[in-house]
């Protein structure tokens, strides 16, 4: 299967300067993962040159196959006791106020892999006791007591993606389940209310606009305040195909959609990600409470 030529509006020029292989280097040296790299984000020469990106826990390797997503699947190894701590000292020495961390899933963890993102957000704060952290979770196979786990780290933005219209579930996320996904995020306002919750959607995977609609109804209905919408890209051959290219201007008007269903902040754009300027958007979804 052929990866599709992309349009004009999907080309970027790639940023220059040092700051890219320092990050870069950075990365590696710590033994550290990020999903901008595992992912093949569009968006990683930018975020590595501004000195920012999204750390990877748990390893590279996913218990899941969704068919969207370029993260290599299999057996993956026992989280490593040293990775929090090494996750703290690589934000410290990139100067970094607003963290984002996320994982893999891992649901060959009793926990699903809970108890590592609490003990990573407590050694960043131990480690700059002033930082934002963003975390961006798995489903954890509907686990409530290890979304409390994560909860009590007391995050300051939770994030999971919805990703899909429901209807596209079993070909694009078949280990997941749109409806187990809708009630983490109603349980992230009914535990704790004071932590914003956030979620995103991927487009151009050829769902429908009524569907769309009626996604983000859901998210914004299961008490979300801060969404992401972006395009869809075909990571390899091996994945399912672009089946269409949303232009700039319908990302514009599905962002204003979403404000007028009652979202505070709203970031869509053909290169938006999860976690594309994220410290942004929480600040001015602050700013509209």
């Amino acid at each position: 299967m052929q990866i599709q030529k992309k349009p004009s509006w999907l080309k970027k020029r790639l940023p220059s300067g040092p700051e890219y292989g320092k990050i870069a280097t950075l990365i590696s040296d710590s033994r550290l993962h990020t999903v901008c790299q595992e992912a093949k984000c569009p968006n990683v020469w930018e975020c590595f040159s501004c000195k920012t990106a999204t750390f990877l826990i748990m390893g590279p390797r996913c218990t899941r196959n969704c068919r969207f997503c370029a993260v290599a699947q299999g057996p993956p190894s026992p989280p490593d006791p040293e990775e929090p701590l090494r996750v703290a000292e690589a934000a410290e020495q990139m100067g970094l106020r607003y963290v984002v961390i996320t994982s893999v899933t891992r649901d060959d963890l009793p926990d699903g892999g809970a108890g590592m993102f609490a003990e990573t957000v407590a050694a960043v704060r131990e480690k700059i006791p002033d930082a934002l952290v963003e975390l961006l979770i798995p489903d954890f196979q509907g686990d409530a007591a290890a979304l409390r786990t994560v909860m009590n780290a007391c995050p300051d933005v939770l994030n999971h993606n919805i990703e899909t219209v429901h209807r596209l579930y079993s070909s694009v996320r078949p280990q997941a389940a749109y409806h187990r996904s809708l009630e983490l995020l109603r349980r992230l306002k009914t535990y704790c209310p004071e932590i914003p919750a956030k979620s995103g959607l991927m487009i151009g995977l050829g769902e429908t606009r009524e569907e769309i609609r009626e996604t983000l109804k859901d998210i914004s209905e299961a008490g979300c305040s801060i969404l992401t919408l972006g395009q869809y890209l075909q990571p390899s051959k091996e994945h399912l195909p672009v089946e269409r290219f949303v232009p700039p201007e319908e990302f514009e008007e599905w962002r204003q959609i979403a404000l007028d269903m009652g979202f505070l902040q709203a970031a869509s754009g053909p290169f938006v990600r999860s976690s594309y300027h994220a410290k942004e958007l929480y600040r001015l979804r602050n700013q509209e409470e």
